[in-house]
């Protein structure tokens, strides 16, 4: 039985004597806690355990108490790893040290994301305790991947194992040579034995083959037979074991033939050394596949430039770009890549950011205007004030958005981690039994039989596959999605996006422009059209709604200066209010107006008439009186309705849901072929029709852009925000589409199929070769058609299946949008050329 334990947890949200007392109730509930205290001044909560720490059941227990525990992530570097059931075992050390709620191990990416009480357990012991495993770890620092050290320690892997396949190649050839010369061409093998003698060859081959196990073959044994000691074996158990038998028993052969049958006494040299040279080979070609995989991070990572120009003293200067900091001004020369984020100060250029962004049109930039670190000026020389600069750069985020879901785990996953957990321990009975039955059944040279049987069983097993299956596949989708300006916030995504039934869309700002124009005024006797545009215009300033800028443009057109409003009111969904001038001004819908018990009297029917003619009705009232209604028109954007029409296509429903009123919404529903309509809701209805388009077993992603978008992303399976949206909805949403294009959510869709495909194909040759080769390899087929398989066949193939899980997941690096339209690309080099014009003409 574990000792008692003790652990101090940091707890959010209390603020009083009484969450005191509920917190320590919910401790004291959780199974094998003895006790609790509660420190309100410190926030946080020392828990006594009668065994091992339970620190997701404490996790869960405060979620449900109201008072969630503060958690921490930690990535770690993990080495050592070879396959699927590495994985299962560093996840389970790490799992086991107190305070740690979650681990998830990536075997393509070598690292592992630890979820973890902050402030329980120390990041260092948690890397220790991967390393007792037998697994180095240490802490990823803050440096991205494409980085040097990175990029070195990879390269220095793979040069390593280089130089091992060489020599390997080198020892075993000659082995070869003698073990199988004779065999294909008898009067070689007759040479070789007059010219040096039987006796001769044996210890060539002996010592060839020693020298190929203690040099290349040495780290198979260095990390298989700890493994094995501490009854958890690993690929390099089966290699070690496999490679070993075979050597030692023809080392019997070779110096003690009377211990065997004269018919068993054959050897196996060119076996044993063989396997090693094969597993090396197919190590080093999965590495170099798998550093393939990254090929979208480090590319993304090699758009930070090292330098930058920055004005110092009103001179410009070298800086590093870790060096600048917020308020720095920085000089852009034509043709340089952008090195932080800020705004334009000077100066007027185009700017491509394609490379983040997906669009191919470069965008113009004026004083004011925002830019990007890691896109590239175009022809004009700019001045900018830097706003973000390292970790907060979009680009950075970019980055770390998709680090996160490269090291996600899909759901998919947990049926391959239950197998792989006793894939090895299953191999090795299978492996014994094999060897167990020949020796008892097989009528002649049983236990040579037995030996290439065995071996054969321990080699060609191939757990490898099994864990490059998944997460080679998500590396590859999600970093060829960044590259198509599709962001995967969670990796998990990946594989709810491919089961969505239903794809709803937000109305303003995502099927259409969110540019809404005024295109109606309708005013009630009594009030002057000038008078009311007037206080709208000074409600409508502070505003920052796509509506309250037509409101605001129509205004404009006749009298720019608006004066001061005070208190203010924003309620999402509803509309603005404000006092103007001592006049109580209310902007917003039918439903603000009932809400501020405000009659629209004989303005009801001009708001539903315009309504039926597909604009959206916006009521005006003041002082408790109703003044006008006005419409706009939000124009549907221009890949709309082919992005709807492909979805379709893909057998998927399309749903809108709008917080316009239901008339407005079904003529736009109407033009643009949607299934179905939920029209004036609120935001929480908005959630309410997420949960009932759900109902039935179905799947709902949500597409949506603005802060009242950010509950029903939040809500739905999956969360869809359009780049060009608010930050809010960004961090609500399981994907981003950095464009704004809509043709991103296809972009998505194709992905996510693609990659699930991809995985699915991955686990049917890893499951499907271990299935049908293991029984091949027991020499299933030796009963009917007298075929053993060469454990040198079994190292090949065994080899060749990594590598074709790792080639195959390579293959998403070839995904295109599904769709395009038609003159798209035309339409933005003539966009580029407009704006490059305007600029020359300014």
């Amino acid at each position: 039985m574990s000792a008692p334990t003790k652990l101090t947890i940091a707890i959010e949200g209390m603020s009083c004597a009484s969450c005191v007392r509920r917190v320590e109730t919910a401790l004291q509930r959780v199974e094998g806690v003895t006790a609790a205290t509660v420190n309100l001044a410190r926030a946080t909560a020392t828990v006594d355990f009668a065994g091992a720490p339970d620190a997701p059941a404490v996790v869960a227990a405060l979620e449900t108490a109201g008072y969630p525990a503060s958690l921490a992530d930690l990535t770690l570097v993990v080495e050592a790893m070879s396959c699927a059931s590495c994985v299962g075992r560093v996840e389970k050390a790490l799992k086991t040290v107190p305070g740690v709620v979650e681990a998830s191990v990536n075997l393509a990416a070598g690292t592992a994301v630890v979820r973890h009480l902050a402030g329980a357990v120390e990041p260092a012991a948690i890397a220790a305790a991967a390393g007792a495993a037998g697994y180095p770890a240490r802490l990823r620092g803050d440096e991205t991947p494409g980085t040097d050290s990175q990029e070195e320690r990879k390269a220095s892997e793979q040069a390593a194992l280089w130089r091992e396949v060489v020599v390997a190649a080198v020892l075993a050839a000659p082995v070869v040579v003698i073990a199988m010369g004779g065999h294909l061409v008898p009067a070689f093998g007759a040479f070789l034995e007059a010219t040096f003698g039987e006796p001769a060859l044996l210890y060539a081959q002996f010592l060839l083959t020693a020298l190929v196990l203690a040099g290349p073959g040495r780290r198979f044994y260095a990390k298989g037979v700890p493994a094995l000691l501490r009854a958890a074996p690993d690929m390099n158990s089966l290699v070690a074991l496999g490679t070993a038998a075979a050597f030692l028993y023809s080392a019997v052969a070779t110096f003690l033939p009377a211990l065997l049958p004269e018919a068993a006494r054959g050897v196996y040299y060119e076996a044993a050394a063989v396997i090693v040279l094969f597993v090396l080979a197919g190590r080093l070609m999965e590495a170099r596949a798998k550093g393939r995989t990254g090929a979208a991070i480090r590319k993304l990572a090699g758009l930070k430039p090292k330098t930058a120009r920055v004005l110092k003293d009103g001179r410009p200067a070298d800086v590093a770009i870790g060096d600048i900091v917020v308020g720095d001004f920085l000089v852009v020369r034509p043709g340089e890549r952008i090195a932080v984020d800020g705004v334009v100060s000077e100066g007027a250029s185009l700017v491509d950011e394609a490379m983040l962004t997906g669009e191919p049109a470069p965008v113009e930039k004026r004083p004011g205007d925002p830019v990007i670190g890691g896109t590239v000026n175009g022809a004009g020389s700019l001045v900018m004030r830097a706003e973000k600069v390292g970790a907060d750069t979009v680009l950075s985020q970019i980055i770390r958005m998709v680090e996160d879901a490269q090291g996600a785990k899909l759901p998919i996953q947990a049926l391959v981690d239950r197998v792989t957990m006793v894939f090895v321990p299953a191999v090795l009975v299978v492996a014994a039994l094999t060897f167990g039955l020949w020796l008892a059944l097989a009528p002649d040279a049983a236990l040579s039989h037995a030996i290439v049987a065995a071996v054969a069983v321990l080699i060609i097993a191939c757990p490898c596959a099994m864990g490059l299956a998944t997460p080679t596949a998500i590396m590859v989708g999600t970093g060829r999605a960044a590259e198509l300006g599709v962001l995967f916030r969670k990796g998990d995504a990946l594989q709810a996006l491919a089961e969505a039934d239903i794809v709803a869309f937000d109305k303003t700002g995502t099927l259409t422009e969110g540019r809404p124009r005024l295109t109606d005024f309708v005013v009630a006797p009594g009030f002057r059209r000038s008078e009311v545009m007037r206080l709208v215009g000074a409600v409508e300033a502070l505003s920052e709604h796509p509506v309250a800028a037509a409101l605001m443009a129509g205004a404009g057109t006749r009298d720019k200066t608006f004066p001061p409003a005070e208190d203010f009111r924003s309620l999402p969904g509803l509309g603005v209010a404000a006092r103007v001038e001592g006049r109580a001004v209310v902007v917003g819908s039918a439903r603000f107006l009932a809400a501020e018990g405000i009659a629209p009297g004989e303005l009801e029917a001009s708001g539903q008439k315009l309504a039926r003619g597909g604009r959206s009705p916006v009521f005006v009232a003041i002082d408790g009186v109703a003044a006008a209604v006005l419409a706009v028109s939000d124009p549907i954007r221009q890949e709309t309705r082919a992005v709807i029409d492909a979805l379709h296509r893909a057998g998927r429903k399309v749903a809108m849901i709008s917080g316009d009123v239901r008339s407005a919404a079904e003529a736009v529903a109407a033009e643009l072929g949607i299934d179905h309509v939920v029209a004036g809701v609120m935001p929480d209805g908005k959630v309410a029709a997420v949960n009932a388009l759900r109902e039935g077993g179905r799947m709902v992603a949500f597409v949506g852009d603005g802060i009242n978008d950010a509950p029903a992303l939040a809500a739905a399976d999956v969360g869809i925000a359009v780049g060009g949206g608010t930050d809010v909805a960004i961090e609500s949403a399981d994907v981003v589409l950095m464009s704004g294009n809509l043709t991103g959510v296809l972009g998505a869709f194709e992905v996510s199929r693609r990659t699930m495909a991809n995985i699915r194909q991955n686990l049917f040759w890893a499951f499907g070769y271990n299935v049908a080769l293991i029984p091949v390899a027991a020499g299933a087929l030796y009963p009917l058609w007298g075929v053993m398989l060469s454990p040198m066949l079994a190292a090949g193939a065994m080899a060749l299946s990594s590598v074709f899980v790792v080639t195959n997941a390579l293959r998403l690096r070839l995904i295109q949008p599904q769709v395009t339209r038609k003159g798209e690309g035309a339409a933005a080099r003539r966009a580029g050329k407009a704006a490059a014009e305007r600029l020359v003409e300014a």
